[in-house]
This record gives C-alpha cells, structure tokens and sequence, in this order.
C-alpha cells in the first residue's frame, strides 16, 4: 500500500479517495455524496478544457490548454541521432496570488526549521 510519499523527491501525495476521505471527515458529508461532486467537478473540467476554455478559479488559479511546438530531441544513449517531438497540447496551471502567497509562506516556514 502506498505510504503517501514518492519516492523520487520525498513529497506526499494525496490521492483522490484520501481527498474525498478528509473533506468527507471535515464536512459530516457522506463520502459517496463527496466522491460525485469531486468526480463531476472533474468530468466538467476536462469538457471545458478540452473545448478550448480557459478556467479560472479567484484565488486559487487557471487552467488553460496551451499548443506545445514541435521539438527536437536527443537520445542521451544516441545523441547523434536526433528524435522529432511532436507539437502537442498540454494543460498549463497558473497558481493565483493567495494560493502562492501560501505555498510560499509554507515553504518558508519548512527552511527555517
């Protein structure tokens, strides 16, 4: 079972059936109840995204779909031979100011200990 940290940069991870465990825990809803409405929110921001649109969430931050250019890359066992990336589209994440303002007093705190 997972301990809720990864093992490549010692960070917890919080997976979907914990986050519905602890709002669940916190709100006196029943995880069931909990678990559609994080499962909708979800399912509606994949549509949007995927139509183009641009989410915007006060506070907290943006999703928006971003087009990525076509690369070139190299293999670090063949660096002779060069590898074509294709263009693609990604998600882009912008954190907004009070999310980053906390974060950043979070990590703050965590050096100075």
């Amino acid at each position: 079972m997972d301990n809720g940290t990864n093992q490549d940069n010692n960070k917890r991870t919080v997976t979907k059936k914990q986050l519905i465990h602890h709002i669940s825990q916190e709100k006196g809803i029943h995880p069931n109840d909990v678990r559609h409405v994080i499962q909708a929110f979800l399912d509606k921001m994949t549509e949007c995204l995927s139509e183009g649109s641009r989410l915007e969430f006060r506070d907290f931050g943006v999703f928006e779909v971003v087009k990525r250019k076509q690369k070139i890359g190299r293999n670090p066992k063949n660096a002779a031979v060069p590898i074509i990336i294709p263009a693609r589209c990604a998600v882009k994440f912008t954190p907004g100011k009070k999310m980053r303002f906390s974060i950043e007093a979070d990590l703050e705190e965590i050096a100075f200990k």
